[in-house]
């Protein structure tokens, strides 16, 4: 929604993808790690069972960010020089910035929330997962009450799209002035 309104978005879940595709540096890292059976044939990373391994894990949890975060860090700064001259208002979207203190990095926080039992439903169906799991996914963050105490602006999205779209749009109204502003 931001992007339709003209932001320009870096997702730092995109950019972990790129930097374990095989052969990157991060790649090797990992397969050095974990070994060579997280692999499929054509040499990606099984993403599943990767996680399976270190949302069960907190040690091994703590060394994949290790390997991912200062490159996502950095790719996420590059693009944010990249594009400062041709976008007003840049986003970072990305999952564990506050447990990762990139937050400190920014003039603002967004947190994006839902209900318990939508952010439950949701993570089962895009990861494929059981339930489980993603409540095993969800203790390893950072909970939603504790993430909200760090936001400059709240979007709950456990109502319609409209309802949603709308709180969008007014954040985007506020960083548009305060953009405009140089603040």
């Amino acid at each position: 929604m931001f992007a339709d309104l003209g932001c320009f978005i870096i997702d730092a879940d995109q950019i972990s993808r790129k930097l374990v595709e095989p052969g990157q540096p991060a790649w090797k890292r990992i397969v050095k790690f974990f070994g060579s059976d997280i692999l499929n044939k054509d040499r990606t990373i099984k993403r599943k069972e990767l996680g399976a391994i270190i949302f069960a894990d907190s040690k091994k949890r703590k060394v994949l960010n290790s390997i991912l975060h200062p490159l996502i860090l950095r790719e996420e700064e590059r693009m944010v020089r990249e594009g400062k001259d041709q976008h007003k208002i840049t986003i970072v979207s990305a999952a564990l910035m506050i447990e990762a203190g990139a937050h400190k990095r920014f003039k603002k926080i967004i947190v994006v929330h839902c209900s318990k039992e939508t952010q439950i439903m949701r993570i089962m169906k895009r990861e494929k997962i059981t339930r489980k799991e993603a409540l095993q996914r969800m203790a390893a963050q950072l909970s939603t009450q504790e993430k909200k105490k760090y936001a400059d602006y709240l979007i709950n999205t456990s109502g319609p799209f409209p309802q949603t779209r709308k709180q969008v749009v007014r954040i985007y109204e506020k960083l548009k002035k305060l953009a405009e502003s140089g603040k």
